[in-house]
């Protein structure tokens, strides 16, 4: 088995039929995110381009919308209206979590396929409404897990898929930040109402759903712990610990952290070898892999691409090929199950049966 044929065209879009078409997009919300990282890339898109902004505030907008050169921007009630729909032909959901389900149920009352931020919403009471909105009005949802048309997590998928590594028998994936760096004490992220939660629901379903990827599996069971030292972390959980059993006996530890040195890795071990990867949930893929195989050991580094592109030009090529999603509304809505297992698990002290 060459390790190295998974590195060959290492950039190619498999999921990529189609050359052809654009789609229009309406962004709701202009947080920091949609701001520096969403709204810039639109530009090196090959399927979309964005052609409506929503916000809270439209007047201040005004200067966004002069930088990206988006000739229309309008207010939330207005967008709840229905006014521009002629302008857009798909929505991008990037407010706060408690108001994913409000903006995807108008877009799906309108006949626009949503792609919504993670986490899907802050319960599955929520999403599961959301999923239903979509599927009534036969739109797409798709869950905004960028990761997921990362180039190097999909080369991963596939040598773990072919048995590069053997039978995968343990999986330790963590993620930390440092929060209170890059938003203010007041800002959303501490109310629990608007977040869902800390640690677990914001960082914490990265290192979760890139698990359930890469070994196509849900877990059975989970067992979580939640701690808060500081002040700050007084209605959400600062750091989490999530252990996860899956049918085959596989386990997954997943760690995440709002107080702590940014890093990120991934391990993935196999009866016959392992895989590690640096820094695969920042948003700065590295594209460093290092595969393990008996006494044979391969490292790679690819080249840089943008995963936020990826994820646009994915949905986009979805919506213009009619293809599934692999990434729909019931992705999220399943790691929401495994998250409120999760909580549930941390304030009781016992194993939880998904």
């Amino acid at each position: 088995m060459d390790v190295t044929d998974y590195f060959d065209e290492f950039t190619r879009r498999d999921w990529q039929t189609t050359t052809e078409g654009t789609v229009r997009m309406a962004v709701v919300g202009l947080g920091s995110f949609a701001r520096n990282r969403v709204l810039p890339v639109f530009s090196a898109t090959e399927f979309c381009e964005v052609t409506l902004l929503v916000s809270g505030s439209p007047t201040k907008a005004g200067a966004v919308a002069e930088e990206f050169a988006v000739d229309r921007v309008i207010g939330y009630d207005e967008f709840n209206s229905g006014v521009a729909t002629d302008r857009y032909d798909a929505v991008y959901v990037a407010t706060p979590p408690a108001f994913h389900r409000e903006y995807t149920e108008t877009a799906a009352r309108l006949g626009k396929p949503v792609l919504c931020e993670k986490p899907l919403a802050t319960n599955v009471h929520e999403a599961e409404q959301m999923v239903e909105a979509c599927a009534n009005s036969g739109v797409t949802l798709m869950t905004a897990y960028r990761l997921r048309a990362e180039p190097a997590i999909r080369r991963l998928h596939e040598l773990i898929q072919d048995g590069v590594i053997g039978n995968p028998r343990q999986i330790k994936a963590g993620f930390s930040s440092q929060l209170l760096d890059n938003v203010s004490p007041d800002s959303w992220r501490f109310d629990p109402d608007i977040a869902g939660g800390g640690a677990l629901i914001d960082l914490g379903v990265y290192p979760l759903h890139l698990t359930r990827f890469l070994i196509d599996s849900t877990p059975d069971a989970v067992w979580a712990e939640t701690t808060s030292q500081s002040p700050q972390f007084d209605r959400v959980e600062e750091h989490v610990v999530v252990e996860l059993l899956f049918p085959n006996g596989l386990t997954a530890s997943c760690t995440a952290s709002l107080n702590a040195h940014p890093d990120n890795r991934l391990q993935v071990l196999g009866t016959e070898g392992q895989v590690l990867i640096r820094d695969p949930f920042s948003g700065r893929m590295s594209q460093e892999l290092l595969v393990e195989r008996h006494d044979s050991q391969t490292k790679y580094v690819g080249p840089s691409v943008d995963e936020v592109r990826e994820e646009f030009d994915y949905f986009a090529h979805c919506i213009l090929t009619n293809a599934d999603c692999e990434t729909d509304g019931e992705e999220g809505l399943t790691d929401l199950r495994i998250i409120e297992a999760a909580y549930e698990s941390a304030e009781t002290d016992k194993q939880i049966t998904i």
